[in-house]
């Protein structure tokens, strides 16, 4: 059986994560994602999540690529895991080339896949704070303009 592990935050899941973990997937015969915690992301990534570790990890097992979730709870453990796991492909988006090449060492393929251009988390939630921004400026601009007779 052929073991790949990917990891990530995973937070607003959205069709290009899908991407990822299919692609993933057809490496190998058994995925496993790595998802960071709540305490990983704030403390290490400076980063807030939208949903909760527990949220973040019943999204992913109900996607059917996906065989097991674990947390991710430094940067250190990747070593560890590819030992543990017995893992043969460690796949990551090829935003982070080059980065994890370390595990070639524990006799690891290291695969970093095409990211799915059009879409991404810290897109959505840009996209999000503009239309937000928008719809105050909206409202605050229709409420000068009333009369109130």
């Amino acid at each position: 059986m052929k073991r790949v592990i990917t990891y990530g935050t995973f937070d607003l899941l959205h069709y290009g994560h899908i991407n990822l973990l299919r692609r993933a997937k057809a490496l190998g015969d058994y995925l496993i994602v790595a998802l960071s915690t709540d305490e990983f992301n704030w403390n290490s990534k400076h980063k807030k999540t939208y949903f909760s570790y527990e949220q973040r990890k019943q999204l992913l097992e109900a996607i059917r690529y996906v065989d097991l979730v674990i947390p991710e709870e430094d940067w250190q453990q990747k070593r560890t895991d590819m030992k543990e796991y017995h893992i043969d492909t460690f796949v990551m988006g090829d935003d982070w080339k080059g980065k994890f090449d370390f595990l070639k060492e524990e006799g690891v393929d290291v695969v970093y896949l095409p990211r799915t251009p059009e879409v991404s988390s810290s897109k959505i939630k840009h996209d999000l704070y503009d239309a937000a921004e928008v719809a105050d400026s909206k409202t605050n601009h229709d409420d000068l303009n009333t009369d109130p007779q």
